[in-house]
């Protein structure tokens, strides 16, 4: 590149120096009018100051938020993913469909898949009842599951113990409780080692589970983990709707790990080409992907409805520059006198409503700035972080306002006839 603009020609040199020199002068052409008019400047520039500083507002908290998401969503780990049965008319979910997947199935896809690397079956119901003396907790989620679950979903306990492969193999009647169940129940951890009736059945509470919090609205830690088995024992009508989870050994190796199941199972399920899976497989890498493609559409959209009042501001510059035109007439028609170009007066007044639009974008982002800094005091507020596309796209649209609606008056100002102007009182 720069050994091509050394043996650039002499008169392209000179232009381009021509170039630069003029837009220079047209830039400090548009400061000093700008700090002759002050208090006009400072008012047709706010519809720009404002709806730059909402755009970067917007964005900033929006991607705050859905970093915030994506982290959580991460923390319950990205290499597992969640086999249903599913009736290919569309309904699916834990039971309750024609669909079948069964105990034999999942012992065929843990024995034929190597790809992958923990399994556990995943019996649930919603609408539990738990009893802890005299205090009745009513529709609660119960998960029978193996202890490969919490190494899968980072379900771990900080008080007690998780069950084992042998409370599995034997079907004990031993219970795990979330954090929001000691609530329910009015206990504490000190629950551990009693008694507690789950659908008119007795288990121990071997351990409490950490604190999950919430994920899209649903309450992690209001759960009960039991054993799969003891699970089937309780309720044996789910034994042929038994979904299940699993974890591949990478995330590489998610897609190997899907492929593998999806063969086992449709041999087993005596399915032929062409006729669709009776399970569905949800993978948390393209949840995650799907949940990041919504967060960056939705920062668009929202920019996009906050940027319309960019159009307001538009208009006051244009109307400003206008006004700017008709006080500078016989300024225009002298420098038409003295050998001044219409492409000259073009270039000077479009570059004065671009400047004005630039500065106003920059006071902008100053205060996005400062507001996105004074937000992040909350103690309860997300990390927001300005993204410098944020900035670049929100100066980018404040100076290209400033071409679209400043092209009308420098037009005007180009074609005035320079006698009439010189004319003008």
């Amino acid at each position: 590149m720069i050994r091509f603009l050394i043996h650039l020609p002499k008169r392209i040199w000179l232009f381009l120096i021509g170039a630069v020199l003029s837009s220079l002068q047209n830039i400090m052409t548009a400061f000093v009018q700008i700090a002759a008019n002050k208090g006009r400047s400072i008012l047709t520039t706010l519809g720009i100051i404002i709806a730059v500083t909402s755009t970067i507002s917007v964005v900033s908290v929006v991607q705050g938020f859905g970093n915030y998401m994506t982290q959580m969503v991460r923390g319950y780990g990205t290499q597992f993913m969640i086999v249903h049965p599913y009736n290919p008319s569309g309904r699916h979910g834990f039971g309750g469909n024609n669909a079948k997947l069964n105990m034999a199935d999942i012992r065929a896809v843990r024995q034929a898949c190597s790809a992958i690397k923990r399994l556990t079956p995943f019996i649930y119901t919603n609408n539990a009842k738990l009893s802890y003396g005299q205090v009745i907790a009513e529709d609660v989620p119960v998960r029978g599951v193996t202890e490969s679950y919490q190494t899968i979903r980072h379900f771990f306990v900080d008080s007690g113990r998780f069950f084992g492969p042998v409370d599995v193999q034997n079907g004990a009647q031993v219970v795990v409780l979330g954090r929001t169940l000691l609530k329910l129940l009015e206990c504490d951890d000190s629950i551990v080692g009693d008694n507690i009736d789950i659908d008119g059945r007795r288990f121990v509470v071997s351990g409490i589970l950490e604190s999950k919090g919430s994920l899209m609205g649903e309450d992690q830690d209001k759960t009960v983990m039991i054993p799969y088995t003891t699970a089937l024992n309780l309720y044996p009508e789910l034994r042929e709707s038994v979904p299940f989870l699993l974890e591949a050994n990478s995330e590489e190796d998610i897609g190997l790990a899907a492929s593998q199941l999806t063969r086992v199972l449709r041999r087993r399920h005596g399915l032929k080409p062409g006729q669709p899976d009776d399970f569905l497989i949800q993978r948390q890498d393209q949840m995650l992907k799907e949940f990041e493609n919504l967060r960056n559409a939705a920062s668009g959209v929202l920019a996009g409805i906050v940027g319309i009042s960019l159009l307001v501001g538009g208009i006051g510059i244009m109307n400003m520059m206008l006004v700017s035109v008709s006080e500078r007439t016989r300024e225009i028609g002298l420098r038409k006198s003295v050998g001044g170009r219409r492409r000259d007066i073009l270039l000077q007044f479009l570059t004065e409503a671009v400047v004005l639009c630039t500065v106003g974008g920059v006071i902008g982002v100053f205060f996005g700035y400062v507001m996105m800094t004074i937000a992040s005091m909350h103690p309860k507020m997300v990390d927001v972080s300005v993204p410098l596309w944020s900035v670049a796209l929100a100066l980018a649209f404040a100076a290209c306002t400033g071409v679209f609606f400043g092209i009308v008056p420098a037009f005007k100002a180009a074609l005035l006839n320079p006698i009439e102007a010189l004319r003008h009182e």
